[in-house]
């Protein structure tokens, strides 16, 4: 045996076994276990049911786990837990020239934004090259339910049986949201979704008009096929790259 192997399990002085348990009981949860009970957890964790329990009741306390008295499941908080990943590294910078080039044919300001609870945050954009422009900073967070990028990934997110929010139904057959006064007064806003390679959206990509300049049929006629072809190229870009860079926002979404 080499000199610097480890005896299984040894672990550093400083490491705290109990955050270990934490994250494992984080990721017991994916596609194929969106929910779980508490002995489901304990079994695929290797823990007491009590410890399971500990571990599950903190993590609800803390926001990234909701149960309905049985099963327990991820709430969309999780996604604190790999933005830095994510806008650090991945997707925003994936999507960055499929924006630059959506701004610069549709003559419109282009934003990724992702959820986070009952938020969206701008993880990447594009303004539009023209004086009276709708524009929105990187990292920008606003309340889901006023933008159209937020009703799309919140349409997304809802579980089954759980009722999103108003026109979800309507946004889930077309494929797109237009809302009006997104993010101020006089801005009418078309967001699409975006997919990873398992078919999850991951995020939403929105155009942002003032309302002045475009009525809500011009922006349909006109931006909804720019837009979803900027969406389309995104999503190759994610179904061909070696890592997956939707990861870490997969589990935000049940459809």
């Amino acid at each position: 045996m080499s000199s610097d192997a480890r005896v299984p399990d040894a672990r550093a002085p400083h490491f705290v076994r109990s955050f270990e348990r934490g994250l494992a009981v984080i990721r017991a949860f994916d596609a194929e276990h969106p929910a779980r009970t508490l002995s489901e957890v304990a079994r695929a964790c290797d823990l007491t049911r009590a410890a399971a329990r500990r571990l599950l009741l903190t993590l609800a306390d803390l926001g990234y786990v909701h149960s309905d008295g049985r099963r327990f499941r991820l709430t969309p908080r999780v996604l604190e837990l790999g933005y830095a990943y994510l806008s650090g590294l991945d997707l925003p910078s994936l999507a960055q020239p499929h924006l630059e080039q959506l701004a610069a044919l549709a003559g419109e300001s282009a934003s990724l934004c992702v959820l986070d609870a009952a938020a969206v945050v701008h993880v990447a954009t594009a303004p539009a090259r023209r004086v009276m422009a709708a524009t929105v900073a990187v990292g920008v967070r606003c309340p889901a339910h006023r933008t159209a990028a937020g009703v799309v990934l919140l349409a997304h997110a809802a579980e089954p049986g759980v009722p999103g929010p108003p026109g979800a139904e309507l946004i889930l057959r077309q494929g797109y949201a237009l809302k009006e006064d997104d993010l101020e007064d006089g801005v009418r806003t078309l967001a699409a979704p975006v997919r990873n390679r398992s078919g999850q959206v991951v995020a939403g990509v929105a155009l942002a008009v003032h309302s002045g300049r475009m009525s809500t049929a011009a922006v349909r006629r006109d931006l909804l096929a720019p837009l979803l072809a900027a969406v389309a190229r995104i999503e190759a870009d994610l179904r061909i790259t070696d890592r997956a860079p939707g990861a870490p926002l997969g589990t935000a979404t049940h459809r």
